[in-house]
């Protein structure tokens, strides 16, 4: 029993010690939305990610305080009125790089991804499958990916007095460059 739990201990550790993981803190999402009555777009810097390149595994999670807007009572109203961010302070997409056997992201060179999973937005959960691409230096890896998605989808309710002013659609866009975890 104690070779077993030995044995197991060691492969944990091999397999921790060896897997190559990429992260960021730094990470940009943008969000954008036209209509003919406004044009809203919103970025944040503060993005927090993890991609595992040997199984393809990828994290994000997303302070929604940090959405920065050009004016102020947009911003107010996003985080107190629509998102609820007291109530929901994060937001975080656990996925993965479906296509991560046809690549090698540690070798230099660029490649095109399909990444799904589960994005939670505003404490509802919805499927997301989009695609993207990685440039890779070898230490650093580049993503940019661009996605659709329906405030209905999450819950957000829009007031009537502004459901004019906000897309039906909404347009998410992530650029991330990640470093080799030491």
């Amino acid at each position: 029993m104690k070779n077993i739990l030995l044995i197991s201990g060691l492969l944990f550790f091999a397999t921790s010690m060896f897997a190559q993981k990429y992260i960021t803190k730094t990470g940009h999402i943008m969000f954008y939305s036209d209509t003919p009555l406004e044009t809203i777009e919103a970025h944040n810097h503060q993005v927090n990610s993890v991609l595992d390149v040997e199984t393809g595994d990828f994290v994000f999670k997303v302070l929604i305080k940090s959405f920065e807007f050009e004016k102020a009572l947009m911003q107010e109203h996003f985080n107190e009125n629509f998102v609820e961010s007291d109530k929901y302070p994060n937001s975080t997409f656990k996925g993965k790089i479906v296509n991560i056997a046809d690549m090698d992201l540690t070798q230099p060179g660029e490649y095109e991804v399909v990444v799904e999973g589960d994005l939670t937005l505003h404490g509802e959960t919805q499927k997301v499958r989009t695609k993207g691409t990685m440039k890779s230096s070898g230490d650093k890896i580049e993503g940019n990916s661009k996605f659709m998605a329906k405030p209905e989808d999450y819950k957000i309710k829009i007031p009537s007095t502004v459901v004019n002013k906000i897309a039906d659609e909404i347009e998410v866009t992530v650029e991330i460059t990640l470093e080799k975890y030491k």
